[in-house]
């Protein structure tokens, strides 16, 4: 992992995500409650079918833009403890392209802590998604395409 504290994991990899170490890595006694996100790869999107996706990022912003979350998480949830990986690469059909988990003294907030973070990193760091299909392939902007993506 590429930061660790005694309050946020934060990381970039380019192979499977390992969620029970993400989830290990919150555990803390004074937690009540532990949320974990698996953003995964579906097999379809607006009627196509998908056969995969391709992430890239600029880690130099990505990295902090991620710390950044966790520590507004971390001051908004006095107590919350959060771990965030993304994946790069290639990410098939049904594997975690993201997982986040979030531990806070209290379900609500670790639920919404956790909600904060996914909605976050989608808007707010320098990570692309393209999406491939059998006939094609494009790149996704963070809101969702208004219709069928053309094929590149």
């Amino acid at each position: 992992m590429a930061q660790s504290s005694s309050t946020m994991v934060i990381d970039l990899v380019p192979g499977t995500i390992d969620a029970a170490a993400l989830e290990a890595a919150v555990a803390d006694g004074a937690a009540g409650a532990i949320c974990v996100f698996h953003g995964v790869t579906r097999n379809q999107h607006l009627g196509r079918a998908v056969t995969h996706l391709e992430y890239e990022a600029y880690p130099a912003m990505a990295l902090p833009a991620l710390r950044a979350i966790a520590a507004e998480i971390a001051e908004r949830w006095p107590g919350a403890r959060v771990a965030m990986v993304h994946r790069l690469g290639r990410v098939l059909v049904g594997e975690a392209s993201v997982v986040i988990a979030v531990s806070t003294p209290h379900r609500a907030e670790a639920f919404a802590a956790c909600r904060h973070a996914i909605d976050s990193l989608k808007t707010q760091v320098p990570i692309w998604k393209k999406e491939f299909w059998a006939d094609g392939s494009a790149w996704v902007e963070g809101t969702p395409l208004a219709g069928p993506p053309a094929a590149s």
